[in-house]
């Protein structure tokens, strides 16, 4: 009767013990918040990362757009064909808005050692993304009265990257290249002297091009 009794202490003592270690070994959801400093050209942009378990994790990212300038250099000064808006110069520099992102990640390789300057493993992204983009009304003259002419922009695209994730400490550096495609609508509303008469022109214009990402995010682990 005793020694059944004991071999079942032990193998509860044995299991508790397993158990102990098994939730000491557990997977532990960490959150980081990132900047990016390769945007800084146009936009300040600020994500936060959360681990949903050792292989998958949720990134969302807002970014405030001070000037559209790199869009002037692309719709404006580099043709390769392509239609361009008609938004002035002055528009494209003193644009402001928005940018928003959703992003899904999978590590391919997880590594658990927490030595110093560990890698947090290599990692494959897509990449959903809006930005809308308000440009200032500028004013025209036309048979001596005022117009103001106005435009917006609004950004789809899909981005597909390649990164690896490098952790010291709490200090996080997270470089990445990928792919990607984007659509540009651009919405204006101009006016022109035509003989004489004064017309409207209400504008819109659609581009769809493929794009190429490069950069690197800096951030720490909360």
């Amino acid at each position: 009767m005793k020694r059944p009794l004991l071999v079942t202490c032990l193998s509860c003592l044995c299991g508790l013990t397993a158990l102990s270690q098994s939730n000491d070994n557990s997977f532990r959801r960490s959150t980081y918040i990132k900047v990016n400093p390769t945007t800084l050209i146009n936009e300040l942009e600020v994500s936060i990362e959360q681990e949903l378990n050792e292989k998958l994790s949720l990134e969302l990212a807002v970014s405030g757009i001070y000037t559209d300038y790199p869009d002037y250099i692309l719709a404006k000064k580099i043709d390769f064909g392509q239609k361009k808006p008609d938004i002035s110069t002055e528009q494209f520099v003193d644009g402001r808005g928005l940018g928003f992102k959703a992003a899904l990640r999978w590590y391919l390789f997880s590594q658990k050692d927490e030595t110093l300057f560990r890698a947090q493993g290599t990692y494959f992204q897509t990449v959903l993304f809006f930005r809308k983009v308000f440009y200032p009304n500028e004013d025209v003259t036309l048979n001596n009265i005022k117009y103001k002419e106005s435009a917006d922009k609004d950004v789809y695209g899909l981005q597909l990257l390649l990164g690896r994730q490098i952790r010291k400490d709490k200090f996080i550096i997270d470089p990445y290249i990928g792919i990607g495609v984007r659509a540009k609508v651009y919405n204006y509303r101009n006016f022109n002297d035509n003989n004489g008469t004064v017309q409207a022109n209400d504008g819109r214009l659609v581009s769809i091009l493929p794009s190429l990402h490069l950069g690197v995010k800096l951030g720490l682990k909360m």
